[in-house]
């Protein structure tokens, strides 16, 4: 009867082991699976934030130039501005006199 108990007590470890040993690969696989899928979306969102700050880079760089243009112009225009003031000031001066003279 001991002899059975043993027997039986083993047969049991073993087929307990051999289950755990199953479970605990297929546990290790499934991890490994899901580090896999997290390292890809991590490159693929890695990549898509490189093209979109590459590009939020150019269209800076565009925006820049606009506004330094948009600059340039508007000085140009307070010169005009204040040139055509000027004149505008000399014309009323000018006809102002002639209007007293006659």
């Amino acid at each position: 009867m001991e002899n059975f108990y043993s027997v039986l007590i083993t047969a049991v470890t073993v087929l307990g082991g051999a289950s755990a040993f199953r479970y605990y690969e297929k546990r290790a696989q499934r991890r490994e699976k899901d580090d896999d899928f997290i390292r890809h979306d991590c490159k693929d969102r890695i990549s898509k934030l490189e093209a979109l700050l590459e590009e939020a880079s150019k269209e800076k760089n565009e925006l820049r130039s606009m506004v330094l243009s948009l600059t340039r112009d508007v000085a140009a225009l307070g010169i005009k501005v204040e040139f055509l003031t000027k004149e505008n000031e000399l014309l009323h001066k000018q006809t102002s006199t002639r209007k007293k003279v006659q």
